[in-house]
């Protein structure tokens, strides 16, 4: 009589799936495609296209080559992780455009150049300067988290309470000062850093 072996079933540890839809839907988004735009250029069928930005399909090599052709991305960038930097509270650079009677800080990295955030603290009285300036982004926004500022441009001052935010081309001339009698502080966004 033979003798049966018994097997035992070891559980096989399941690759996670690598998700690639969200980057594919905001590359086409970024472009102003439609599905339809895709699909075509790509020779693929829009379901197919519509169920690979769901994940809901695995693609072969020369579907995924034909949609990233069309998006203008690289296959590799799909499955880069997203570059990442984190500043913690007061590690940001000390920096001063001129002003007074602020700590400003800058909390981006100096890497990073469609954006460049700056913490300010401003004291009362704080200024960035008597004369307006003018800085080489396309938009500067001022978010005031605490306090009041006064942003002044050349048709004159706008008041900022807590909460209020003010956009503005940054190649508009324009300063800033602390009208009130409290420390404000304030977060200026810059796209592109200057």
């Amino acid at each position: 009589m033979s003798s049966i072996r018994t097997r035992v079933a070891h559980p096989v540890e399941e690759r996670p799936a690598v998700l690639i839809g969200a980057k594919l839907r905001a590359a086409r988004k970024l472009r102003s495609l439609t599905l339809d735009q895709v699909a075509l250029a790509a020779g693929l069928t829009k379901g197919f296209v519509s169920r690979l930005e769901r994940d809901d399909v695995s693609p072969s090599v020369a579907s995924l080559v034909a949609v990233c052709e069309v998006l203008g991305l690289r296959v590799g960038e799909l499955f880069d992780p997203p570059v990442t930097s984190v500043l913690r509270k007061g590690e940001g650079r000390l920096i001063n455009f001129g002003g007074q009677g602020a700590v400003e800080r800058l909390v981006t990295p100096g890497t990073q150049s469609a954006l460049e955030v700056i913490h300010s603290v401003i004291e009362p009285g704080g200024n960035g300067g008597e004369e307006l300036y003018a800085l080489t982004s396309d938009v500067e926004c001022a978010y005031v988290l605490s306090g009041t500022v006064e942003v002044v441009l050349q048709h004159g001052p706008e008041t900022l309470h807590a909460g209020d935010t003010m956009t503005f081309p940054g190649s508009s001339p324009h300063t800033w000062r602390n009208p009130g009698p409290d420390t404000c502080e304030v977060l200026w966004i810059l796209a592109p850093a200057p």
